[in-house]
C-alpha cells in the first residue's frame, strides 16, 4: 500500500490537476481569512472550505490514471487495493492542505472569542482546528467515493453530484461536518473550546462505509469500474 499511495500521489503532482483545487482552497482563505478576526471563527471558514476541496481531489484522483495503467496497477496489486490507494491518497492531500490552513489561520488570527475579550490558547484552537479539518476531509472523502468512478462514470453527473453533496454536507443538520463547524463558531461566541470528536468518529464510520462500497464495487466490475466482460 505504501507504494501504491507514492505512485498516486507522484501522479497527482505530475499532473498538476491539483492546481485547480488548490487555488479554489487559497481563495476561500483569503476571501474567509483574515489578520485579526477571531481564531475560531476562522478555523470554522477554513474547515469547511476543506470538504468541497476534498471530494474534488478523491474525483481527481479517481480518473487521473490512463485506462491502460489502471489495468496494470489492478493487476498488480488487486482492483479494491488499487482503489483504496486513490481514496487513501486524496484524503492524505487535502489532509495536508488542511493542516497548512490551520497553522497560517492561528497565526493570523487574533487568539480571542468573538467578542476579542476571551482568550483562546493556540494550542487547543489549533487542535480543534485540526480535527475539524479531519470531519471536513472524511466526510469530503465519502462524498467524493460516493460521487465518481466506479459508481458514476458520465464526467458531468460526477461533478454535480459531487458539488450537490457537498453542499448538503455543510447545510444538513445531523451531518459531522456541519456539527464541526458549528462547534467552532458557538465556541468562538462563548470563548470555550470544543473538540468535534463525536463529528470526527461519525465521519469516519462514512468515510469507511462509503470506500467500502466503492471498492466492493470495483471488485465486482473490473479495473475500470464498468460491467465486468463475460
Amino acid at each position: 500500500m505504501t507504494a501504491l499511495l507514492a505512485y498516486r500521489t507522484a501522479l497527482l503532482l505530475r499532473s498538476q490537476r491539483w492546481l485547480a483545487p488548490v487555488l479554489l482552497y487559497a481563495a476561500v482563505l483569503a476571501v474567509g481569512v483574515q489578520s485579526g478576526r477571531p481564531v475560531l471563527d476562522s478555523l470554522g471558514w477554513a474547515a469547511a472550505g476543506l470538504l468541497p476541496v476534498t471530494a474534488w481531489l478523491v474525483r481527481i484522483c479517481a480518473t487521473q490514471e490512463p485506462a491502460a495503467a489502471r489495468y496494470v496497477t489492478a493487476a498488480a496489486a488487486g482492483p479494491a487495493r488499487a482503489h483504496l490507494s486513490v481514496l487513501l491518497a486524496a484524503a492524505g492531500t487535502a489532509a495536508a492542505l488542511g493542516c497548512a490552513a490551520t497553522g497560517v489561520v492561528v497565526a493570523l488570527s487574533d487568539l480571542s472569542g468573538a467578542d476579542h475579550r476571551a482568550a483562546i490558547p493556540a494550542g487547543h484552537a489549533a487542535a480543534a482546528g485540526l480535527l475539524a479539518c479531519a470531519v471536513s476531509v472524511l466526510t469530503g472523502s465519502a462524498a467524493g467515493a460516493l460521487c465518481t468512478r466506479p459508481l458514476l462514470h458520465a464526467r458531468g453527473w460526477s461533478l454535480a453530484a459531487a458539488a450537490v453533496a457537498a453542499l448538503l454536507a455543510l447545510v444538513t443538520t445531523g451531518s459531522p461536518a456541519k456539527a464541526a463547524v458549528t462547534g467552532l463558531v458557538t465556541g468562538s461566541r462563548t470563548g470555550a473550546v470544543h473538540l468535534p470528536l463525536l463529528p470526527l468518529t461519525v465521519a469516519a464510520l462514512m468515510a469507511c462505509a462509503a470506500s467500502a462500497v466503492a471498492c466492493r464495487l470495483v471488485s465486482r466490475r473490473g479495473a475500470d469500474g464498468g460491467p465486468a466482460a463475460d
